[in-house]
């Protein structure tokens, strides 16, 4: 259900996650770890420092680390500004007027499948999926 960039921000995030506070990693030694190409990376890595994520630091000893605390950053938080899921409102079937009141052949369905993802990605912490981390849905 996630693109491939969200799902590598996913994986670059949960990385970082797992840094001393304080460290930073370069984007070719997350590439490394996560599978993705380091140009790739760092492009969206950089992308997300202006989403106030990640900071970024050039030269020696610089590179990339978590704004937050990762518990503090949502899987939603991290997905949104690549793949802006949060405009999943419209009707599954492309209906121009699609509601409660006038829904189409899959309106609830839909509706019930596409709150239950995004709930899942707005209460899934960042600290969930670095190494050590709860696996359970935490600050809900």
């Amino acid at each position: 259900m996630l693109s491939k960039t969200g799902l590598q921000a996913v994986k670059a995030l949960a990385q970082l996650a797992e840094l001393p506070e304080g460290a930073y990693a370069g984007a070719a030694s997350l590439a490394e770890r996560t599978g993705g190409g380091a140009n790739y990376l760092g492009k969206m890595l950089q992308m997300l420092a202006r989403e106030g994520l990640v900071i970024s630091q050039k030269g020696s000893g610089g590179g990339f680390r978590l704004a937050r605390h990762p518990k503090e950053i949502s899987l939603f938080d991290i997905v949104e500004p690549i793949d802006h899921i949060a405009r999943w409102n419209g009707c599954f079937m492309g209906r121009p007027e699609c509601s409660s009141q006038s829904p189409c052949a899959v309106h609830h369905q839909w509706a019930t499948l596409r709150d239950g993802y995004l709930s899942f990605l707005k209460h899934t912490k960042l600290s969930s999926l670095a190494v050590g981390g709860s696996t359970t849905h935490e600050g809900r």
